[in-house]
C-alpha cells in the first residue's frame, strides 16, 4: 500500500506544487547561504599562504556590515510592496487573483534572495566574532562576499524592473491568461488527464465512494488512482470533475467491480482513493483551466461595474478568452491508447467553457455596445473553429448574447450596428426586437 501512496509521479507533482511556496524558496536560499560559507572554508585550505595575507579581514567586515544593514531594510520594503499589491489586486480586480500573485516567481525569488543574503551576512559576522574566519584567511571570504553582493545587485535590478508592472491590470490579466492557457493546453495534450472520457452514465452496480469532507476538488493524481484500481482489480468513475464543489457524504467517485480486499481492509481501499483526490476550500489553477476562465470573467465583470466603468478592460478580457479557447479540442476524440485505462473522467464541455469566460460579459455588459460588439466578433471567430462542438456552442452563446444586448440597448442605431457585427447565422436567427425566429 505504501508503494501506491508514494507513487513517483504523485510525489513529483506534490513536490512541484510545494516548490511554489514562498517559505520553501526562503529555506532553500538560507541553506544555500550556509553551504556557501562552508565552501568558503574548504577553498581557503588550498589557497597559498602568501596570497591570504594580502587581504585584511576588515575589508570583508565592511562588506558584511553593508549587506546586513541594507538587506534588512530592502526585505522589509519588498514585503510591504508585496502585501500592498496583494491587497490592491484583490480589491480592484477579483480576490481569486490573490493566490496567483502570491505564487509570482520573480517576487518569491527576490524575497528569498534578500533573506538568504541577509542570513549569509549575519552568520558570517558571527563566525568572524567567534574567530572561525581569521584575519589571515579572509581572502576567500572577501571575494565570495563580493559575488554575493553582485547577486544582490542583480536581484535588485530585476525586482525594480518587475515592479514597473507588478500588480497592474495588464500584468494581472497576462498572468491569468498565461497560466490558464498553459493548463488548458496541458489538459488537451493529455485528454481527460490521461483517463477514459466519461460521457455516459456510470454502469449499474457501481459502488459509491463518498466525500469525507466538504470542499472543492483541487487535484487528482491519476497515476495513484490507476495503481489503486489495478491493484484491487476495479475500475473508477470520477463523476465530479476538478473544480467542482463536493459536500460531505456526497458521491465523489464510483467503483465498478469487486475490490480484492484480501491484502487490505475496506478502509485502506477507500483511504487510498481519497488520498489521491485533494479537496480544499479554494479552487486551484492546476488541472482546472475552467477556474482561470472564471477569474478572467470576474475581471471583466469588475471592470463593467458602475464603480469602475472600464469597458476597455472587458474587451481585452474577451479577446484573451477567445485566444485561449482557440486551442480547444474535443477530448472524446483523442487518438492513441488511453494512459490510464481503469479511470473515467468527465471531459471539458465547450458550452461550459464559453459560459465561464464570456458569461459575465454577456450579462453585466449587455447594455454596453462596445463590449457586445467585441463579444459578437470573438464568438463569430470561434464559430469558424474546426471543432464542431465548440463551433455550435459559440453559435448558441452568440445568439443568447445578442438577444440580451438587443433587450438592453434602446437606441435604434446601436442595435443596428450590433446586428451588423453579428455572424450572419446569428443575425438570421435573431431579429431587431431580440426575439428568436422559429427556423
Amino acid at each position: 500500500m505504501q508503494v501506491i501512496r508514494f507513487h513517483p509521479a504523485t510525489l513529483w507533482r506534490k513536490a512541484r506544487a510545494l516548490s511554489q511556496e514562498l517559505w520553501v524558496r526562503v529555506v532553500f536560499m538560507g541553506l544555500l547561504s550556509l553551504i556557501s560559507l562552508g565552501v568558503t572554508q574548504l577553498i581557503q585550505i588550498v589557497v597559498p599562504d602568501e596570497m591570504t595575507g594580502r587581504m585584511p579581514g576588515s575589508s570583508a567586515d565592511r562588506l558584511l556590515d553593508l549587506i546586513a544593514n541594507a538587506m534588512l531594510a530592502v526585505t522589509i520594503f519588498s514585503m510591504t510592496v508585496m502585501v500592498s499589491v496583494y491587497q490592491s489586486s484583490s480589491s480592484q480586480w477579483t480576490p481569486r487573483v490573490h493566490q496567483l500573485i502570491m505564487h509570482d516567481g520573480i517576487t518569491q525569488k527576490t524575497l528569498a534572495a534578500f533573506i538568504g543574503t541577509y542570513l549569509y551576512a549575519l552568520v558570517a559576522i558571527i563566525l568572524r566574532e567567534l574567530a572561525v574566519f581569521l584575519d589571515a584567511h579572509a581572502l576567500v571570504l572577501f571575494w565570495v562576499t563580493v559575488l554575493v553582493l553582485a547577486f544582490v545587485v542583480w536581484s535588485l535590478v530585476r525586482w525594480a524592473l518587475h515592479l514597473q508592472t507588478f500588480g497592474s491590470l495588464l500584468d494581472t490579466t497576462r498572468q491569468v491568461e498565461g497560466i490558464t492557457k498553459r493548463q488548458f493546453e496541458e489538459r488537451l495534450e493529455t485528454p481527460c488527464l490521461g483517463a477514459n472520457p466519461l460521457v455516459g452514465d456510470v454502469p449499474e452496480g457501481a459502488v459509491c465512494i463518498r466525500a469525507a469532507e466538504s470542499g472543492y476538488i483541487r487535484d487528482l493524481y491519476p497515476e495513484g488512482l490507476q495503481a489503486t484500481a489495478k491493484r484491487f482489480g476495479v475500475e473508477l468513475y470520477l463523476t465530479e470533475p476538478v473544480g467542482h464543489f463536493v459536500f460531505l457524504n456526497e458521491p465523489m467517485l464510483w467503483v465498478v467491480g469487486d475490490a480484492d480486499k484480501d491484502a487490505a481492509g475496506e478502509d485502506d481501499f477507500e483511504s487510498l482513493l481519497r488520498d489521491h483526490i485533494t479537496q480544499g476550500d479554494l479552487r486551484s489553477y492546476e488541472q482546472d483551466p475552467r477556474f482561470g476562465l472564471t477569474v478572467m470573467g470576474e475581471i471583466a465583470a469588475k471592470a463593467l461595474s458602475p464603480g469602475v466603468n472600464d469597458p476597455g478592460t472587458a474587451i481585452d478580457v474577451i479577446t484573451r478568452v477567445g485566444r485561449i479557447l482557440s486551442s480547444y479540442r474535443d477530448e472524446t476524440k483523442g487518438d492513441g491508447e488511453t494512459k490510464f485505462n481503469r479511470l473515467w473522467v468527465p471531459p471539458l464541455d465547450a458550452g461550459e467553457l464559453l459560459d465561464d469566460g464570456f458569461g459575465t460579459a454577456m450579462r453585466d455588459g449587455a447594455g454596453t455596445l462596445e463590449v457586445q460588439h467585441q463579444l459578437q466578433h470573438t464568438l463569430a471567430g470561434l464559430m469558424q473553429h474546426p471543432d464542431q462542438g465548440l463551433s455550435h456552442a459559440a453559435c448558441a452563446a452568440a445568439k443568447q448574447a445578442l438577444r440580451r444586448a438587443l433587450a438592453a440597448i434602446d437606441f435604434p442605431d446601436d442595435r443596428t450596428r450590433l446586428l451588423e457585427a453579428a455572424h450572419p447565422d446569428v443575425r438570421a436567427a435573431v431579429d431587431k426586437r431580440g426575439a428568436t425566429h422559429v427556423i
